[in-house]
């Protein structure tokens, strides 16, 4: 790469990127993917999204929104995610791209599925164009960090979300209501929930809550994650928001099956992202058998005492403890997010 390239290679991926965020929580199973054109000249001629499974990827969203096709001759392509190199539900996007005469290609991360990865890098060489990948490569991976592990192992990503109070309980006296956390807190929340596939809870939670887990808050249309209840007698009520509201077809129950197995059931359906949302039954198990990869939890200034603790299971030694890698906090009013990367996760 030529002296002095870099940072705007990096200017322009950075705006990918920010296009692709437009898709989180819109394309699974696909992943999330931005695409920006720029001429010879440095001047931006067009940009695009991968919007929704089935639709145009990126690349030809971005091609589709030049004014003059023939302007794409001569011109870089920045896109997030290396472009595919086969037929699926599109035709590949790298017989487009090479048909439209661009002169180099900058991508941010490789396809991470074993069977593509740099298959449409090798392609577009082959037919003499440029190709610079790699850049901002963890922030394009991390885009994805969802797809990423479900193409490679079968199995979503698994997020623990909790609010509790500052001594570690989930629940407040009888009569009071169910929040612990701010309204700003929840409508957070809300936005974690439009990101993922699907939402987990226990039998328990079902019956003291009546939870509708849905998504609710965005603007436009949004799509509904799947709701999931993990029960062992079945004996749920039926007049659960879950099995009434007009989402109840997005509703799933697993009788009798441990949550890696419901997980592996999930990732078959194509579910690349879980949210449990509890209680500490599920929680428990979740971190007993090593099943999380990333935590959110939500803390209110409260002491509420009582027994009702966040997370359950057996336990583990100070030693032996999943923790937290690379924590982030936020304020949100009065209440404080702690979001992170589990670590220490260990086998089913």
């Amino acid at each position: 790469m030529l002296w002095g390239m870099a940072e705007p290679d990096e200017h322009w991926m950075r705006l990918a990127l920010r296009e692709a965020g437009r898709g989180v929580g819109r394309t699974s199973p696909n992943p999330a993917v931005g695409a920006v054109i720029v001429s010879a000249r440095g001047k931006m001629l067009a940009r695009g999204w991968h919007r929704a499974v089935g639709g145009p990827h990126a690349e030809i969203e971005a091609l589709g929104r030049l004014e003059r096709p023939a302007s794409a001759r001569g011109a870089t392509l920045f896109v997030t995610l290396e472009p595919c190199s086969t037929h699926g539900r599109t035709p590949p996007c790298v017989e487009a791209i090479i048909g439209a005469g661009f002169a180099r290609v900058v991508v941010g991360a490789i396809d991470p599925n074993p069977a593509h990865a740099g298959r449409g890098i090798d392609q577009l060489r082959a037919a003499g164009i440029e190709v610079i990948a790699g850049v901002l490569e963890a922030e394009a991976a991390e885009m994805n960090r969802a797809f990423n592990k479900w193409i490679t192992t079968g199995m979503p990503l698994v997020i623990a979300k909790c609010a509790l109070s500052l001594d570690g309980r989930i629940t407040r006296l009888a009569g009071e209501g169910q929040w612990l956390t701010s309204e700003a807190a929840r409508a957070d929340a809300h936005r974690l929930r439009a990101r993922v596939d699907a939402i987990v809870i226990g039998a328990g939670t079902l019956r003291a809550d009546n939870p509708r887990l849905t998504a609710r808050g965005g603007r436009g249309a949004m799509r509904q994650p799947w709701r999931v209840v993990l029960t062992r007698s079945g004996e749920l009520p039926a007049g659960s928001h879950i099995f009434t509201d007009e989402h109840r077809d997005r509703t799933l129950v697993y009788r009798r099956r441990s949550l890696a197995s419901a997980l592996r059931d999930l990732g078959a359906r194509g579910v690349t992202s879980v949210l449990i949302e509890g209680g500490a039954e599920v929680l428990g198990e979740a971190f007993d058998k090593g099943l999380v990869d990333r935590a959110q939890f939500y803390v209110a200034p409260l002491l509420v005492g009582g027994p009702k603790v966040a997370i359950g299971g057996r336990g583990f030694s100070a030693s032996d403890a999943p923790r937290i890698l690379n924590p982030k906090y936020r304020r949100i009013g009065n209440d404080l997010v702690m979001t992170g990367d589990v670590a220490k996760a260990k086998s089913d």
